[in-house]
């Protein structure tokens, strides 16, 4: 859960993450110790099941949220403060080759516009090009940055950018 920044100390960065199975936690996890960042998780109101996530499935959930992007699943928490943070890394799995729908719904939901984001996430085979150029377009007013995925050991992709 999300930690308030302790008096006299300067907390800028946060990793908000979505994780439908623990691969985009996992690296989210990893990343907000890293960059000593604090860890907010976007959880659905609904949680997912396995049978919602079910891909080859055209009635699953996932499939029906990312069919129709104007039909979003609700967040858990609605009253969370992000006014402390100047750095957001916004990390979740690949879904249909972009972001799920959630993440717009968590997007809509809290005002991190003057905030730098910095997209990362997970995936079985997608690139997140796309995941980018989706959010970039339905959120015009936010400052995203930049973009990685992070499906190796972090540890190996900064040494590869070194």
């Amino acid at each position: 859960m999300l930690k308030t920044p302790q008096k006299g100390k300067e907390m800028t960065k946060l990793v908000a993450y979505f994780s439908a199975t623990g691969t985009t936690e996992e690296k989210a996890q990893q990343l907000a110790e890293l960059v000593g960042a604090d860890l907010y998780k976007i959880e659905a109101a609904l949680p997912y099941n396995r049978l919602d996530l079910d891909w080859m499935n055209r009635d699953s959930r996932a499939t029906m949220e990312m069919r129709d992007w104007s039909e979003k699943p609700d967040i858990a928490d609605h009253d969370a403060d992000f006014s402390a943070y100047d750095e957001v890394y916004l990390g979740f799995p690949i879904w249909w080759y972009t972001a799920p729908t959630l993440i717009h719904t968590f997007l809509d939901t809290y005002d991190l516009s003057g905030k730098k984001i910095k997209i990362f996430a997970t995936s079985g085979g997608s690139r997140i090009d796309r995941a980018i150029k989706d959010l970039t377009k339905l959120f015009p007013d936010l400052t995203i940055v930049e973009g990685k995925l992070l499906n190796k050991d972090l540890a190996e992709i900064i040494e590869e950018e070194a």
